[in-house]
């Protein structure tokens, strides 16, 4: 059942929209300007693939209305990390950072917060965060159990243990004043997990406790309360290092592949590249550059700089949102020149190489070389081997990720062309095994590679035309190593040292090996 647009009234103002399925579950997540001009683009024609299969599944669109774009961006991030909508970007990167918990029952504990692969937390209670860094988080969780004297032992036993002795937990085990105390622990605590601005207030209202306590003359009171201060403080002291010292500058690069969107980073900390990271998510309505960027910043450190290969969508929206959120002014930039272009320059090459499914960087070098519309995964090279007019045979290697795929290679007995005719054999043979691929419906080659000059080439050109193909069909000459591409006058030397040209001579050495091995098979043969 199709869903009409037209049955609904689409509001003009800004704000978010939250798509549905028929069975009432959110599906997709966005935010625009204008409401009823962004949704109505949905049911436009000539929409991709994935936006197509996000609209067959619509049921209902429900509209959350704000007072302006940024209220709109703020409360679509909120919105999505909710619900988890399957169409919306959704970051994979969740050992970047972690989750606390603060358990159930009489006495809780605080625990970190673990996941699902797909995002649900395990066990019950209440969850605080994200928090970065994980490592350095788990060492605070020992400081915020001691401030606010949360117990650690799994079991409640019947006696205190080393820890009330020690001073970090009063014991709710067994006395009765430290049992009435506990909510208000727990409720302190909770208050400094959902903000800095919390933790300010608490250390206020704990040195005010502190006063007082020592006013009165009670003295082991104020005692523990200076304690609690002092690893508050520092607690906020070592959160404050690692946000100074991770708050250099951060690149990416972005790359778009069948409708998906490949991100890749580099974190620079004093000019050195310290961590990197993959991000991949379907360009579906407003999936985007920005929206990935705003997503990412609110489950890891800001840093001042953000560098990128394009600027994404309303960059300075972004840049006054972040800068609200870090506290400083955030600058996003897309260098084109000096070593941050470097820097840029050498991740889109990586997301070049990660495009190519993990095949040799060579071929991802020859879709750029030869400027082909894909990677060339797949490498069909012929050769014709030509001894005598009674020991003429054609051959074929294949190369799948730049790598010989023997069980494909293929052999030819020239069956239509008497005499010496090396380019009218090329013709047949490229016409006999394309013909046969199209008949049985097979996979056709990224890239078809010519033992020869532009002879060859033309030849083997005229054959894919009459098929009514149009692949990419280059040849190599062995004199100079040169290659010749269709309808370009000068050939192109590729340097020696090039990956991409050692897969072509590769495989065109395996074409005239394997051919050269059936020619002799042929004559050994006509002799016995």
């Amino acid at each position: 059942m199709t869903f009409h647009i037209s049955k609904i009234t689409i509001p003009t103002n800004p704000g978010i929209y939250l798509m549905k399925d028929y069975e009432r579950k959110i599906i997709y997540i966005g935010k625009a300007k204008n409401l009823k001009n962004r949704v109505k683009s949905y049911f436009l024609k000539n929409q991709n693939y994935k936006t197509q299969k996000l609209v067959e599944n619509i049921s209902d669109i429900e509209f959350i209305l704000t007072d302006n774009e940024s209220e709109a961006f703020l409360l679509e991030s909120n919105m999505i990390k909710k619900h988890r909508p399957r169409f919306n970007i959704e970051l994979k990167d969740q050992q970047r950072y972690t989750y606390l918990r603060i358990s159930d029952g009489k006495y809780p504990r605080l625990l970190v917060a673990r996941r699902t692969r797909v995002g649900k937390f395990l066990g019950k209670g209440k969850t605080f965060g994200p928090f970065t860094q994980v490592s350095s988080k788990l060492l605070t969780i020992g400081t915020l159990r001691k401030a606010f004297q949360i117990r650690i032992c799994k079991t409640l036993p019947k006696k205190v243990c080393l820890e009330y002795h020690l001073g970090n937990c009063e014991g709710p085990c067994e006395f009765k004043d430290a049992q009435d105390r506990y909510p208000k622990h727990v409720s302190a605590l909770e208050e400094v997990l959902k903000g800095k601005n919390q933790a300010k207030i608490f250390a206020k209202k704990l040195e005010e406790e502190m006063h007082q306590a020592a006013k009165i003359q009670q003295f082991e009171r104020a005692k523990d309360i200076r304690d609690t201060l002092i690893r508050l403080g520092s607690l906020q002291s070592k959160q404050k290092m690692e946000y100074v010292k991770n708050s250099d500058e951060e690149y990416f690069g972005i790359g778009i592949q069948d409708q998906t969107a490949t991100v890749m980073n580099f974190r620079m900390i004093n000019g050195v590249i310290r961590d990197s990271d993959k991000f991949f998510f379907d360009l579906v309505g407003d999936n985007s550059f920005s929206n990935f960027l705003y997503q990412y910043y609110s489950t890891h450190k800001i840093p001042k700089f953000i560098l990128v290969s394009i600027l994404p969508d309303n960059p300075k929206l972004l840049e006054s949102l972040l800068s609200e959120q870090a506290g400083f002014i955030v600058k996003i930039l897309s260098p084109n020149k000096g070593k941050k272009r470097d820097i840029i320059n050498l991740i889109l090459k990586n997301i070049k190489l990660i495009h190519s499914k993990g095949g040799e960087p060579g071929i991802v070098e020859l879709k750029e070389i030869l400027n082909l519309p894909v990677i060339p995964n797949i490498i069909e090279c012929f050769d014709i081997s030509n001894h005598g007019t009674d020991f003429a045979v054609g051959s074929m290697s294949r190369f799948v990720d730049g790598k010989p795929n023997k069980s494909g290679y293929r052999k030819f007995r020239i069956k239509t062309v008497s005499g010496r005719d090396d380019f009218a054999m090329i013709g047949e043979v490229i016409k006999r095994r394309y013909y046969r691929l199209l008949e049985e419906n097979f996979k056709l080659p990224d890239l078809i590679l010519i033992d020869g000059g532009k002879g060859q080439l033309n030849a083997a050109m005229k054959s894919l035309e009459s098929l009514g193909l149009n692949l990419p069909c280059i040849s190599l000459a062995k004199e100079n190593e040169e290659v010749y591409i269709p309808r370009n006058k000068n050939s192109i030397v590729i340097p020696k040292n090039h990956a991409s040209l050692k897969i072509l001579q590769h495989a065109r050495d395996e074409a005239h090996r394997f051919g050269v091995a059936y020619n002799r098979t042929i004559q050994e043969n006509q002799i016995k």
